[in-house]
């Protein structure tokens, strides 16, 4: 089960000189929930001191040291829009890696057609298939979701992970897409394909247009 904690503090970046320095706002966090074992992890705007609303223009997702309990899995996303339940909004999504094992001899830097989706329903994967659960495996990331709160334009994110998979060695992971929805997404849920998040944080950061 999840564990949540409140809001903890406010900061302002530096200068923007890499992606997560973006916004000429604050940087403001707005939850931490610990994973224990959980089959899920939930944001909900209005549920458990959750905002994700017109409040920010750039929401961030910030996943650290994840860790499956299942071997070779794949981490995962997707929304709800308001009044929506299901998690199965339609999303367009592009994804590829780069890989390197530990003895420099599996490398490559590769599309990943089996992780896009086009108007697809499904969960969109975000880390490689084969997340590794060994004692010293997890995936750390972050992914930038962009004006979820708008009832005029599709839901654009971007995220950014980096894996130890079962075969040891490193998957650098790039997502991208659009939930295809002009309603207001209210909720964002994460998971891995099979089995629970054994541990791991994911943050919640909140950044002001101004």
């Amino acid at each position: 089960m999840a564990t949540y904690s409140s809001i903890a503090h406010n900061f302002t970046p530096p200068s923007a000189t890499t992606s997560t320095q973006v916004g000429a706002g604050a940087m403001t966090l707005l939850k931490t929930v610990t994973a224990d074992d959980s089959s899920d992890v939930n944001f909900k705007d209005g549920s458990n001191d959750v905002v994700m609303d017109s409040t920010y223009k750039t929401y961030i997702f910030e996943y650290i040291e994840a860790h499956p309990v299942t071997d070779n899995v794949e981490f995962r996303f997707q929304g709800n829009a308001s009044g929506a339940s299901g998690f199965n909004e339609t999303m367009t999504t592009t994804i590829f890696r780069a890989q390197n094992d530990e003895g420099g001899t599996d490398t490559n830097l590769l599309y990943n057609p089996a992780g896009d989706q086009a108007n697809g329903t499904g969960f969109q994967m975000i880390t490689q298939t084969n997340a590794g659960n060994a004692n010293d495996e997890s995936s750390s990331g972050e992914m930038f979701l962009f004006n979820p709160s708008s009832t005029t334009f599709v839901k654009h994110f971007i995220s950014r992970l980096n894996t130890t998979w079962s075969g040891n060695g490193t998957f650098e992971k790039y997502a991208a897409g659009y939930i295809n929805n002009t309603a207001a997404v209210t909720r964002i849920q994460f998971k891995m394909n099979a089995g629970t998040i054994d541990s791991g944080l994911i943050k919640l950061y909140g950044i002001k247009d101004s």
